[in-house]
């Protein structure tokens, strides 16, 4: 794999890390801005409404930006939110800087994925874009539980601004190591449109809001459940969350060769496998041993539904894929603050903690049949919706990184 993976999945570690630590830092950030953990909660949601607004607006606004170039910017508003956010002097400040550190997430990955699949020859372009989505499946190993630490012992303000020397690695990284990409010549913000309204498009962002809000339906309620329902202490949440990075990352791994073997077939079973985990998981929760092993099964089917979505968007959009894949995040935050939503009314209902499950395999459902249904709609002849030599995901025209300068 190119070293130019590399730097994309040190950007992609530093936006994970950001995105999820602040579950962790609540009531360090609560107890210091004097507010409640609920409405310290709003800092969660005002990063994924950076990430819906952002992902389509800035990719549009960069669709004539050299795609190493926009990749630079975007880490660096990036850079600058997690900088805000650490020097934020009031709680109203810190919501903006984390609705600005959410801005470039999903163009990010949109336009990552999108150097990611051209870095890389035909059939592999799937786990080239695994490959960067490691970096944010480690995150939920490494960084988040670190950041949460240092958080804890230090100040949240302490996590942020390492977030924001990751961010400085992480452009450092990418202008060293990812080679100029250039544009389609025929590229324009009203392609790249006509591309996202494409049926096959549409439908896949509806697979993702609805599938993967049935991980977030769970995920977001797993420390009360790892207390309230598995038996373990408040010690014990961290490793948890670990356990479901290291599900993730396990996911990520094997999702990538699938994908490219076989994308719709991937994307059929993970989301079906997820429905069923979720359900073993509301009957084995009372047994501590079986909950944990079923905390990485989860982590696992879950994130194997993001590559195939990934590679399924922008191979319907593939003439012009960028909008597309950045829209795509845009879904998955949609689902995560659905998915969240849902599990949160099951509980308020006075279901108990183990009904998110529930809620979310029938998500996991709802999703299954939106993509089973693409399926049956897609007409596109027998191995003409893969991405071809030729096209925009997989032209070979990029530079080494020694002749990057010219272009980047």
């Amino acid at each position: 794999m190119p070293l130019a993976l590399l730097a994309l999945a040190i950007a992609a570690f530093g936006i994970g890390t950001t995105e999820f630590v602040m579950m962790g830092l609540l009531p360090n950030v609560a107890d210091d801005l004097h507010t409640s953990v609920p409405t310290a909660g709003y800092l969660v949601s005002a990063y994924a409404i950076g990430v819906v607004v952002g992902a389509p607006l800035l990719t549009a606004l960069g669709s004539r930006v050299p795609r190493k170039r926009m990749l630079l910017l975007l880490m660096a508003l990036f850079t600058v939110g997690n900088l805000a956010s650490a020097l934020a002097p009031g709680f109203g400040t810190l919501v903006a800087a984390r609705v600005l550190a959410g801005l470039p997430h999903g163009a990010f990955f949109g336009v990552g994925a999108v150097v990611a699949a051209r870095l890389v020859r035909e059939g592999r372009q799937a786990r080239a874009v695994a490959t960067m989505f490691l970096g944010l499946t480690v995150a939920n190993i490494v960084g988040v539980p670190a950041a949460t630490l240092l958080g804890q012992h230090l100040g949240w303000r302490a996590t942020f601004l390492v977030v924001t020397a990751i961010g400085l690695a992480a452009m450092a990284a990418l202008a060293r190591l990812v080679p100029y990409v250039p544009l389609d010549e025929r590229q324009s913000l009203g392609r790249e449109l006509r591309a996202l309204g494409d049926r096959q498009v549409l439908l896949g962002l509806l697979t993702a809001v609805f599938g993967f809000a049935g991980v977030f339906a769970v995920y977001a309620y797993l420390a009360s459940m790892t207390t309230e329902v598995m038996g373990f202490g408040e010690s014990a949440v961290t490793l948890v969350l670990a356990l479901f990075g290291i599900g993730m990352t396990l996911g990520a791994l094997v999702a990538g060769p699938l994908t490219d073997r076989a994308l719709r077939p991937t994307l059929y079973g993970s989301l079906a496998a997820l429905a069923l985990v979720l359900v073993a998981f509301r009957l084995t929760m009372h047994v501590p041993w079986a909950a944990l092993v079923l905390v990485v099964l989860l982590g696992a089917v879950g994130f194997m539904t993001t590559t195939p979505l990934q590679m399924l968007v922008m191979e319907k959009a593939r003439h012009a894929p960028t909008l597309a894949s950045a829209s795509n995040h845009s879904a998955f935050n949609l689902a995560n603050a659905g998915g969240a939503w849902l599990g949160g009314a099951a509980i308020a209902a006075g279901q108990g903690w183990t009904s998110p499950t529930l809620v979310g395999a029938a998500l996991a459902v709802a999703g299954l049949a939106v993509a089973v249904t693409a399926g049956l709609l897609d007409r596109t002849p027998k191995g003409a919706s893969r991405v071809v030599a030729g096209s925009p995901l997989t032209g070979r025209s990029v530079s080494s990184p020694s002749s990057r300068a010219s272009g980047s």
